[in-house]
Formats: C-alpha cells, sequence, structure tokens
C-alpha cells in the first residue's frame, strides 16, 4: 500500500476533520475517540471540500456544507441526496505518534 499523506495525531480535534494534501481531491481525516478516517476531500456531488462540513460522531458522518448530503467514514457512501455517489475512502493507521493515511 502506498502512503498518500500524513500529519501529527494530536494535532487533530476529537469530532472535527482536518484536510491534508494528497490524492486526487486532497485528503479529509476525521477523528472520533481514538480511531481516525480518511476520504477523499471532495463531495461527489458538488466540488467542495468535506474537510470543512460537519461531523456526526454517533452516526461516523462528514456532512457536505453545500447542500447537506452526509457521507458514511466507513465506506464513502452518501446518506442522503442531493449526493448520490459515493467518495474514495482511504486507510487511516496510527503509527507512533502520526496518522498515516494510505491507498487501499
Amino acid at each position: 500500500m502506498a502512503e498518500v499523506a500524513r500529519a501529527e495525531a494530536e494535532k487533530i480535534e476529537d469530532g472535527t476533520a482536518i484536510r491534508l494534501e494528497g490524492g486526487p481531491d486532497g485528503i479529509c481525516v476525521v477523528r472520533i475517540g481514538g480511531s481516525f478516517y480518511a476520504l477523499s476531500d471532495r463531495c461527489s456531488h458538488a466540488n467542495v471540500p468535506l474537510s470543512e462540513g460537519d461531523v456526526d460522531a454517533d452516526e461516523c458522518t462528514v456532512e457536505c456544507w453545500k447542500h447537506g448530503s452526509t457521507f458514511s467514514l466507513l465506506d464513502g457512501h452518501p446518506l442522503c441526496l442531493p449526493a448520490t455517489q459515493p467518495v474514495r475512502v482511504y486507510e487511516a493507521r496510527v503509527e507512533g505518534t502520526d496518522v498515516v493515511v494510505y491507498e487501499r
């Protein structure tokens, strides 16, 4: 697996998303508790960054701020309209003090 992006884990606050450079659209990395999730940082419905949207820790989703589509952090599938196409999901692993994002 090829490394796509890396960040210091402690710099990602619980329940938030950040953008990392990498992949064709950037990487949206979300922290929920001790777990990290990574997906393409571009909504499949509109060309806006998902890393600027709201995270729902209970539902394990991120919401596109422009039109309100929510995406599963587990598989990238949209859970409501207007988005109908999934976004790419990456593997996020904690290695030492970093979160490392890999191609799946």
